[in-house]
């Protein structure tokens, strides 16, 4: 049997071994950090300040116009004469329901409940059934109906289902891609985002909801930040009330609320509708909630921009939330843009220690269908003439130098 001392020189290699084994794996995570720190350093460029119009117009949430249900067909005089007495008397099907999200109101101005059927000889185009070969206003079949009042309700066209994908940075380091997928049958919803965040893991939110008299309505919000449980939001319409699975405090229900990325599809939706409305200075309130809580967010206009993609620029219409309250300097920039049927083009979130999460698109994974509508003055598909290339990462507005962010969540996940 060998003597103890020769085993312990023999053990002696092996433990050096091993621990300059571990000492090179640690300097060399070390050394990556340290890398990663300095790239993020040099090719990040904060946000520069905005120049914050005057504003010209407060918008609160109010009802949406909604588009009345198609008219009967009707018969022409000659059609009429054909019809024998027994035909005439047949009394005509009742109309489908209105449908939302379009361009006219009732008479008040005020959109129907949801569910409720037009009357007998209202101007949504049901028949007396008299057996009159009249229409529903009561003058001859196929003369001109009346114009009804004017429809004032809010404007507001559901933006189209669609699935985009993201480059998204932290602090102008490129990570991870996120995607937006939204889809809508007119009327409801399901629409998820997916943005990572790095050291925490993947942020992801899902709100799911209907379209109502006032848009985008939810009734369940969750928010999941990298391996922590879901917090869940409640929009419960019975009650009228708000409740949440982090927090046994409730909120009341207001008419418009929205959580925190229904409200970008409710902004899209207006200006989807009436783009020229939506100018520098416009002003609209959002009663917005997160995972624990509620709070008015002013969004307002700061102008048309391009901003530069990997497919080159993309025409935007720039939107800021503003201050919420006296030294809030936590900000969130929408950049939306209407080849994407006003989905976003960039998102980015500002941390008031001055971090940044940005999201910026890179491409369709099911582009959505867009219809032709007053839009922000074309951008070119590419740089213009002797302009860089724009680049795979950290990309920035035609107006502002290339950030990160996005609207991922406020830190903390206290507050909006």
């Amino acid at each position: 049997m060998p003597p103890s001392d020769a085993r312990s020189r023999s053990a002696s290699p092996r433990h050096w071994l091993r621990a300059g084994i571990a000492l090179a794996v640690v300097l060399a995570l070390h050394g990556l950090a340290a890398l990663w720190l300095s790239r993020s350093r040099d090719a990040f460029t904060p946000l520069a300040p905005a120049e914050v119009p005057v504003q010209i117009t407060l918008l609160k949430p109010q009802p949406i116009e909604r588009q009345a249900a198609p008219a009967a067909r009707r018969t022409t005089a000659a059609a009429h004469r054909r019809t024998g007495p027994a035909h005439r008397a047949a009394p005509r099907p009742a109309p489908s329901a209105p449908v939302l999200a379009s361009t006219q109101t009732a008479a008040d101005g005020v959109p129907p409940p949801d569910g409720a059927t037009p009357s007998h000889g209202d101007a949504s185009g049901t028949g007396t059934g008299t057996g009159t070969g009249t229409d529903t206003t009561g003058s001859p079949a196929g003369a001109a109906t009346t114009p009804g009042p004017p429809a004032t309700g809010a404007k507001f066209s559901v933006p189209p289902s669609g699935d985009l994908r993201y480059d998204s940075f932290f602090n102008g380091m490129q990570n991870s891609p996120g995607t937006i997928h939204w889809r809508t049958d007119g009327q409801t919803y399901d629409l998820s985002v997916s943005m990572p965040v790095p050291f925490v893991g993947p942020f992801r939110y899902r709100s799911q909801g209907r379209i109502d008299g006032f848009g985008i309505a939810p009734d369940r919000y969750v928010e999941q930040r990298g391996k922590r449980p879901e917090d869940i939001a409640i929009f419960n319409r019975d009650t009228k009330e708000i409740v949440f699975t982090r927090t046994p405090n409730s909120l009341a229900l207001p008419d418009g609320a929205q959580d925190r990325f229904s409200m970008l599809m409710q902004l899209a939706g207006l200006v989807r509708a009436e783009p020229d409305a939506y100018r520098p200075g416009v002003t609209r309130q959002f009663f917005v909630v997160d995972n624990n809580s509620g709070e008015t967010w002013p969004i307002t206009v700061i102008g048309d921009e391009n901003v530069r993609t990997r497919a080159g620029f993309v025409a935007t219409r720039h939107f800021m939330r503003l201050p919420r309250r006296a030294g809030d300097t936590r900000r969130i920039d929408m950049w939306l843009a209407p080849s994407l049927g006003w989905l976003p083009a960039r998102l980015v979130q500002t941390e008031p220690n001055g971090s940044q999460i940005e999201l910026l698109w890179s491409g369709p994974l099911a582009a959505p269908e867009t219809t032709p509508e007053t839009t922000p003055e074309a951008a070119p598909e590419t740089a213009p003439d002797g302009a860089p290339p724009a680049p795979d990462a950290a990309p920035g507005t035609g107006d502002a130098p290339p950030a990160p962010a996005g609207p991922a969540g406020e830190a903390g996940g206290n507050a909006p």
